[in-house]
């Protein structure tokens, strides 16, 4: 293996940051931090049509949220800067013009019009798409007079016609590509910026990138790359291009298998730690079995020969779950900390804010083992906040009538307002015995109570929730479900 370890992280700012690409951010963070590595960040955005406002800020910013810091990069630096591609032109074009004045690439003149037409003659005679090599062997004097026309020419790269390209890969073995196959790439644009080819070949090598681990898609242009190292006389990184993401139905991985940009997902409400497990799953396993892994165990364990070439498929039920299970596993203060802003987003806004901290962390433990993320959080609690409304129907029971439950809620009331003490135990004590003597089963009474305190059927323990909810507001909602259930039509 070689030493030092120099992995990078090189998106395009023309989207924001989805599953797949955050996932090969992660790899590569995973593998330089088991082996002692580097991991760099590198912005490629000389897409200049596609870029996206704000896509470069959503990539760092997720980042940053899963705790994937960057050795070098935009935002710290480092010795091979800059790491924004559109600041390194000046490296590409030198490079470029290299490579035609030592016979590996060519200026093409030809236009976008021509290419179109052409393209569009190959589809129509079902030939594979390619550009066919016109301006390849012009002579000095038809270039002169394309260049008297005012013709601002591509470079393109003289790919050999015959014989063919090997190179190994981690993880899918010995590749071979015929380069009949393989056309005369563009490696530097007419507006003076350089394609993915030779921007991420010039880069890698002067960054002096050891492993190249990205997407399964890249596979088809590495052939290129190789002879594009060959031609330069650099030496080749280790390749390893990581299996595909596809939805439960086993087609493309799109926004209605669930998934959607990361930045999207911390604004459902799940945790960077469950994101970063869910998504080192995807692709890589530790075993059959384990699927709980935090960051030191993955940092630990990661390595290359256990990424599979069989695609991953990402399982949103499966996110949702795990989430739960991290969410779970939170301390009360933790847990109270990260909720509080879903909390001032989503609750009502009569509701005053700041939230009373304290509080919060109260009713935090009661709604602990059913929230998934964090967003549900004001949808399991908003009853303690705000007054709550329900169909006064639902006071009710099953095997009740309208005046076991008024005759229910008022001995209780009364009861209740008798207590020396508003605590769990104190009230379990109560109204236990209450059930029988009302001749009701406890679940009818603990129902009735628990709609008129809540206005909802299922919430948290129910006098573990009267407990936080205090003698006053359970006392008050009681009263207005007596007066609900008084006015209901006979």
């Amino acid at each position: 293996m070689p030493d030092p370890i120099r992995v990078r992280y090189a998106p395009s700012p023309t989207g924001f940051p989805h599953v797949g690409n955050i996932r090969t951010a992660l790899f590569n963070w995973l593998f330089a931090r088991r082996n002692g590595g580097s991991f760099i960040v590198r912005i490629e955005d000389t897409d200049v049509a596609r870029r996206l406002e704000g896509a470069v800020e959503a990539i760092l910013d997720s980042l940053r949220w899963l705790g994937l810091d960057g050795d070098e990069g935009p935002e710290v630096g480092g010795n091979y800067g800059p790491y924004f591609q559109s600041q390194r032109l000046d490296k590409y074009k030198a490079v470029a013009e290299q490579l035609v004045a030592r016979g590996n690439a060519y200026y093409c003149y030809c236009s976008t019009e021509r290419l179109e037409a052409m393209r569009a003659e190959q589809v129509k005679r079902k030939q594979p798409p390619g550009y066919d090599r016109l301006c390849r062997n012009l002579s000095p004097e038809e270039r002169a007079k394309k260049q008297a026309e005012g013709i601002t020419p591509v470079v393109r790269f003289k790919t050999p016609l015959e014989g063919q390209t090997k190179f190994h890969d981690l993880i899918w073995g010995d590749v071979v590509f015929d380069n009949s196959t393989l056309d005369d790439f563009v490696l530097l644009k007419s507006d003076g910026y350089p394609t993915y080819h030779l921007a991420n070949i010039i880069d890698d090598y002067l960054m002096e990138i050891s492993h190249v681990l990205r997407a399964e898609e890249w596979l088809s242009s590495t052939p290129r790359h190789c002879l594009l190292y060959d031609a330069l006389g650099y030496e080749k990184p280790i390749f390893a291009h990581l299996p595909m993401i596809l939805g439960p139905d086993r087609s493309k991985l799109s926004k209605r298998h669930g998934a959607v940009s990361i930045t999207e997902y911390r604004e459902q409400g799940f945790l960077p730690e469950t994101m970063v497990n869910f998504l080192a799953l995807l692709g890589w396993s530790l075993d059959d079995k384990t699927e709980i892994l935090t960051r030191e165990q993955l940092m630990q364990s990661f390595s290359l020969d256990r990424i599979s070439k069989t695609a991953a498929i990402f399982n949103v039920e499966k996110l949702n779950w795990m989430n739960g299970v991290y969410i779970r596993a939170l301390t009360p203060d933790d847990l109270t900390c990260r909720a509080v802003p879903f909390l001032e987003k989503g609750l009502p806004p009569q509701v005053k804010r700041p939230l009373d901290s304290d509080y919060v962390r109260k009713i935090m433990p009661l709604i602990q083992e059913r929230a998934r993320t964090l967003a549900e959080v004001p949808l399991l609690t908003d009853f303690f906040f705000v007054d709550v409304e329900y169909d006064c129907n639902l006071l009710i029971s099953k095997g009740m009538t309208r005046e076991s439950a008024l005759k229910a809620l008022d001995v209780a009331q009364q009861r209740l307002s008798q207590l020396q003490s508003f605590d769990e135990q104190s009230l379990e004590n109560l109204l236990r015995p209450l059930a029988e003597e009302l001749g009701l089963k406890t679940g009818q009474l603990f129902s009735t109570l628990r709609t008129a305190v809540t206005g909802k059927l299922a919430t948290p323990p129910l006098f573990q929730t009267m407990a936080v909810l205090g003698g006053e507001r359970c006392l008050s909602r009681i009263k207005t479900a007596l007066d609900g259930l008084r006015n209901l039509p006979l």
